[in-house]
């Protein structure tokens, strides 16, 4: 029995080295169409579909959190977290449908959705990845909208 706890706590900084490994992080760049607003995109993995990213702006505002991809496997429940701040903004300003129905895990398959808060409200964005099964580490392109509807044309390379 002593043997078993010993590879058993022997075995735990493995498994830890193992997950870290497994997290991936990334960078993206965008700006407006315009020209007058830039960002600087971060992202980081925590698991095979969702993550976290945050957007620096080069007015200095800084937006962060969740993103999600989508799969054939999503649930709505999943994606609860896309809507909030944006309910009752169905096709708000130029953006396509926005909101949750179970059509989004077909539709949406191969794309990253990301609600980020900051300083003035919320940016949301879409992406359509390049490698869907290398999540957002295989690269993708997209758009995000900032609260007073700038849009900004984002690009994130393969990593």
């Amino acid at each position: 029995m002593e043997m078993r706890r010993k590879l058993a706590l022997a075995a735990i900084p493995l498994a830890t080295v193992i997950l870290a490994g497994c997290t991936t992080t990334g960078v993206g760049s965008g700006s407006s169409p315009n020209g007058a607003v830039s960002a600087t995109f971060t992202w980081k993995a925590e698991g095979p579909s969702r993550g976290t990213m945050t957007a620096a702006l080069n007015t200095g505002e800084i937006y962060n959190g969740p993103f999600f991809q989508v799969t054939h496997e999503t649930t709505v429940d999943e994606l609860g977290p896309l809507w909030v701040g944006w309910e009752g903004r169905w096709g708000w300003r130029g953006w396509d449908t926005w909101g949750p129905s179970q059509a989004y895990a077909t539709e949406y398959t191969g794309k990253v959705l990301a609600n980020l808060e900051g300083p003035r409200g919320r940016m949301r964005c879409k992406f359509t990845l390049m490698q869907p099964s290398s999540g957002m580490a295989g690269g993708g392109t997209g758009r995000c909208q900032l609260p007073d509807g700038t849009i900004i044309h984002a690009d994130f390379p393969p990593g």
